[in-house]
């Protein structure tokens, strides 16, 4: 759509004008219209209209807010991805723009943002010694992206520099985030002796026989167990959202809805604390016999603190001066010790709720130190020279 009109100027010369109907502006939403003054002859008048119209069509209708910052169109994307992924993981996604990505880009017009400027801020975080660098990088190219389709810029820097390479991708402390079984079996001694909370044991021992992950144990219920069949039935996860407050929400993955198997010795310990725990919840003025209650709660019967199992941990290991090891790493333990126990790839993968086998191996598959001094000592045995 498009105009033409004559007037005349301040000279008294017949000039023309042109007003052309370009389409939306990408940015606000709004119809984009442009003026031009000062033709001299209508045909000329006609060339200006075809030329505008062929540069919309070519490069997209120019935004009135081209100078638009990276913050500004983070707004609208982030608006947008919160339709597309549950609150714990845009909650997530929140925070590392707040703490990281938007101190260095937030203030720069999207149209400056050049490869230099993202190569320097992936080096940056890289240096920090910030283990989601990559991840920073890809939700910047992802508001670049966005900006690509609501024509504000023509390129994707982002998707041009050089990502650096951690050469160490596992460090010396994940290799050894776990307990061989002298050091497990020495743990639960000390945790037994301990004055620590009485449901830091049971965690502790469900989390290292059974394998589960600290989010699905924090919000199991008993009705959950079946103790029938020694089964755990794993259906949900505890995270965070929007300002750090607590969820219940489906595991991550599909494979994370599982059965879990536990041994009858853990059963036994789980049902003692049922009824240690009713006895509890009475003297609070709770009702002790529903199935909802939660397996492990706070002193309100409310779910624990995602910090709290890391509190008990964290108590026994300095008290008695134990190996340096993260709640995390009783599910490290629970995979290397089945592997050494003879489990197969395959069985360990459905207890543990992996999506790929491959995950299983490369992260769980750390091989102990007997392991290693045994393969060293058949082969000496079968060269014998």
């Amino acid at each position: 759509m498009a105009s033409i009109k004559k007037y005349q100027d301040k000279k008294g010369h017949t000039r023309y004008k042109v007003q052309v109907y370009l389409g939306i502006d990408p940015l606000t939403g709004k119809q984009h219209r442009t003026t031009r003054r000062g033709i001299k002859t209508k045909k000329e008048a006609r060339l200006v209209i075809s030329r505008l119209q062929v540069d919309a069509d070519t490069n997209g209708v120019p935004s009135k807010q081209n100078d638009s910052t990276f913050r500004d169109v983070y707004d609208l994307w982030f608006t947008q991805y919160q339709n597309t992924v549950k609150e714990s993981t845009w909650a997530t996604t929140k925070r590392l723009f707040r703490l990281h990505i938007l101190p260095v880009f937030g203030e720069y017009r999207v149209s400056k943002i050049t490869i230099a400027v993202c190569q320097n801020a992936i080096n940056d975080w890289f240096t920090a010694g910030l283990i989601k660098y990559h991840t920073l990088l890809n939700y910047t190219s992802s508001v670049l992206d966005f900006a690509i389709n609501r024509r504000l810029i023509k390129d994707n820097p982002a998707k041009r520099v050089i990502i650096p390479v951690n050469k160490d991708n596992r460090s010396r402390s994940n290799l050894e985030n776990y307990f061989d079984r002298a050091e497990l079996e020495h743990f639960f001694e000390c945790l037994n002796d301990d004055d620590n909370d009485p449901q830091a044991n049971v965690f502790f021992r469900l989390a290292a026989f059974s394998g589960m992950r600290k989010s699905e144990m924090l919000c199991l219920q008993w009705s959950d167990i079946d103790f029938s069949k020694n089964t755990v039935t794993v259906s949900k996860t505890q995270s965070r959202g929007d300002n750090a407050r607590l969820l219940v929400q489906s595991p991550k993955t599909a494979r994370s809805n599982r059965t879990v198997y536990l041994d009858p010795k853990t059963c036994r310990i789980l049902q003692q604390w049922q009824l240690d725990q009713r006895k509890r919840l009475l003297l609070y003025g709770f009702n002790a016999n529903q199935g909802h209650n939660l397996i492990f709660a706070n002193e309100n019967n409310e779910m624990c603190q995602p910090t709290k199992p890391r509190k008990w941990l964290e108590h026994t290991l300095r008290k008695y001066d134990l190996k340096h090891v993260t709640v995390h790493a009783f599910r490290h333990t629970y995979a290397t010790l089945a592997f050494e126990a003879g489990a197969s790839i395959k069985s360990v993968q459905d207890q543990l709720g992996h999506s790929s086998y491959k995950t299983t191996l490369d992260i769980y598959t750390a091989v102990t130190d007997k392991e290693k001094n045994e393969a060293t000592q058949k082969l000496a045995s079968y060269l014998d020279f």
